[in-house]
């Protein structure tokens, strides 16, 4: 990854029992490919009495892709899934023209010490489909495309790489790739890439050139085809990107659209109790108040 353009450390936000940690979007890059906003949740250590409980909150003009290293998340919504995600599996979620959801920790789970740690992920959606009909999909881990060489082990979480498919339905040209170290290597994955990437350390080192990174660093790639870093034994690193769209896409708290006027009635039609409930699961997350 010699052409990197620059790189983040993770900034957490302390959203209860736990920290998510705010991976994209930043101040100097508001996107990668399709990807809008990436969370790294945890890791965390939940006590008997201590469960995650996101209660029904809206979406619109996206998807949510949620990854699980560890624990589970017990998903409803308002299209009448109920869905526990385990780890290693993939829960994708289209919003479309406006969906809700809950996540929670699964009964069997409540009143026992727990872990959680994961990443939560945002895919814009084209703008020929923003106002599209919400879906939901669960892929099991087995289902995921895995492979290994002689210096690591892959998956495609999503999207397509490597001459490989995902069964994960996404609605864009994009990857989303696990890569596990077992001693060593330089990884070298130049052509099979493309549009923009990012690469997220989530546990030992990568070296480009003269320097080394570590843990909750996201490095930032100018030309996704010039891909190749040294990585060493035991690391863990995820790489995503994809193609771009053309059009800007605005985010306002759980909302994406291609123009602040949708973000708006959005908003207004949350506030107004317009948006379809949740089956089995009647809590409510307030519109938050303006900043300032």
């Amino acid at each position: 990854m010699s052409n990197i353009d620059f790189i983040l450390e993770e900034k957490a936000a302390d959203i209860g029992n736990f920290l998510v940690g705010r991976l994209l979007p930043f101040r100097q890059k508001r996107s990668i490919g399709p990807f809008v906003f990436i969370d790294h949740m945890g890791p965390a250590c939940l006590a008997d009495h201590e469960n995650l409980d996101v209660g029904p909150h809206p979406h619109i003009g996206l998807s949510t892709l949620t990854y699980l290293f560890d624990g589970a998340i017990f998903h409803r919504d308002s299209i009448g899934t109920a869905m526990e995600i385990t780890p290693g599996a993939v829960n994708w979620m289209t919003a479309g023209k406006g969906v809700v959801h809950s996540e929670r920790t699964p009964e069997h789970l409540r009143t026992r010490d727990k872990y959680m740690h994961g990443l939560q992920i945002w895919v814009a959606l084209p703008k020929e489909l923003e106002f599209m009909e919400p879906e939901f999909h669960h892929t099991e881990a087995q289902d995921i495309p895995a492979w290994e060489d002689e210096n690591a082990s892959y998956k495609l979480i999503a999207g397509e790489a490597f001459g490989r498919k995902s069964p994960v339905p996404v609605y864009s040209r994009l990857y989303m790739l696990e890569i596990k170290a077992r001693q060593d290597a330089v990884i070298d994955i130049r052509g099979e890439l493309y549009g923009e990437s990012g690469l997220y350390i989530l546990e030992g080192e990568i070296k480009s050139g003269e320097h080394t990174y570590g843990p909750k660093q996201i490095l930032i790639t100018k030309d996704a085809h010039l891909c190749t870093f040294e990585i060493t034994a035991g690391t863990t690193v995820y790489i995503f990107g994809g193609e771009p769209f053309p059009e800007e896409r605005f985010i306002s708290w759980n909302f994406v659209a291609t123009s602040k006027e949708i973000l708006d009635q959005a908003k207004q039609d949350w506030v107004d109790h317009k948006f379809p409930k949740v089956s089995g699961d009647d809590g409510y997350v307030p519109l938050p108040a303006p900043r300032g």
